[in-house]
């Protein structure tokens, strides 16, 4: 937990560094390039007692360095360290063998989910319902196709019978987040995504609405997924 502060503290002080305008201008000058202060100054307008004190925030928050130009000794340069911008971004979620979405009735929004991560992130991936239907939502199939996905439409399965341990599990609507929540529950979820059930309002704005829904999250949370080491399930 101490650690866990800390990272979050070195990520308060970038982010607070960066919230001045002219400070973030700064940094967008240095992303392509090394520039000194006076050429800095120059470009953005500034003073050089403002450069210079912003330069020193930059600097205490690890953002940029100096260095001395091996021509003018006299002249400093400013760089960019790249790596704390990348340090911005939230914790990773660690190694998973399958990702593993979860709905109340597994016929709409985890098969859409499911559907989706197989194709734009790869690796292993299943659904599962907390009460499972007997068969996929006709609509959920048809938003699917429409977006050149596959659904076993007939592909319906109990969470308990699907969650194995090293998957993570993600559910994707309120009700099966809450019936896992309790201490009784078969698995627990890792992530909640709070998504409108489609199928109460039965329209095909409704599923396209989830779908794109699903889709969104899927990009921002693709990323910090490391694949595990078993085989597709």
């Amino acid at each position: 937990m101490d650690a866990e502060f800390s990272s979050l503290g070195a990520r308060a002080r970038v982010h607070a560094a960066l919230g001045d305008p002219a400070r973030l201008a700064i940094v967008d000058t240095l992303v392509l390039g090394d520039a000194s202060p006076g050429e800095v100054g120059r470009q953005l307008g500034l003073p050089t007692n403002l450069v210079a004190h912003h330069v020193k925030v930059l600097q205490d928050a690890g953002l940029v360095t100096r260095t001395r130009s091996e021509g003018d000794r006299r002249r400093t340069y400013l760089r960019l360290v790249p790596e704390v911008l990348t340090s911005l971004a939230p914790p990773g979620l660690g190694a998973a063998d399958r990702v593993v979405f979860v709905c109340t009735h597994n016929s709409a929004r985890s098969q859409l989910a499911a559907a989706l991560w197989r194709d734009r992130a790869g690796g292993a991936v299943a659904s599962a319902g907390t009460h499972p239907a007997q068969r996929v939502h006709p609509r959920a199939v048809k938003v699917a196709h429409r977006h050149g996905l596959a659904i076993d439409a007939t592909g319906t399965a109990h969470v308990a019978d699907v969650v194995r341990d090293g998957d993570l599990v993600i559910a994707v609507c309120d009700n099966a987040h809450e019936d896992l929540a309790g201490p009784d529950a078969p698995v627990r979820p890792r992530l909640h995504w709070s998504v409108p059930d489609p199928a109460r309002v039965d329209t095909d704005a409704a599923f396209e609405a989830a779908y794109t829904d699903l889709a969104d999250r899927i990009t921002r949370v693709a990323p910090a997924v490391v694949p595990g080491t078993r085989g597709a399930g």
